[in-house]
């Protein structure tokens, strides 16, 4: 019997999804008025950023970071400015094309999240604040406002 070529086997094989490594790629805080900060009773105004960026390591292997920056204030003054990249690596194989792209802007920042959500309410009580519980992202929204707001924008007449 003859034995087919590995490409072959590959191309017979199911989709394969597996984490690899998680990380944290970059984390800081900054308390930049302390300790005047310490003594204002009122609560802070929290402000939560968010990015996210694909990059193709080798081949089928994808490392995926989001990154959170909070930044809280009092009136005009920042009590504490955290952020966060979280990291992953991951293996991805014998996925069709079209459903890679929802595979990185969705599912893997999805697993991420957790972790930067984590990372950020410990360094923020570590800095002497109140934890800051980040609320669940919706990814699969952000991805299809993303491809609306291309579409409307490829579509639109200069």
């Amino acid at each position: 019997m003859a034995q087919e070529p590995q490409n072959q086997a590959d191309q017979n094989a199911g989709p394969v999804f597996s984490i690899e490594k998680l990380y944290v790629r970059d984390a800081s805080i900054e308390v930049p008025n302390a300790p005047a900060i310490f003594t204002e009773r009122t609560t802070p105004q929290i402000n939560v950023e968010l990015g996210n960026a694909v990059q193709k390591v080798q081949e089928d292997i994808f490392d995926i970071t989001i990154k959170v920056t909070v930044t809280a204030k009092i009136e005009d003054k920042v009590a504490f400015l955290v952020e966060v990249t979280q990291a992953g690596i991951f293996a991805i194989r014998n996925v069709p094309a079209e459903n890679l792209e929802p595979i990185l802007a969705v599912a893997c920042p999805n697993i991420l999240f957790p972790y930067a959500r984590e990372a950020i309410s410990d360094m923020v009580t570590r800095a002497g604040f109140m934890p800051v519980l980040l609320n669940p992202i919706n990814f699969e929204a952000l991805y299809l406002q993303q491809q609306q707001q291309a579409a409307q924008a490829a579509g639109a007449p200069n």
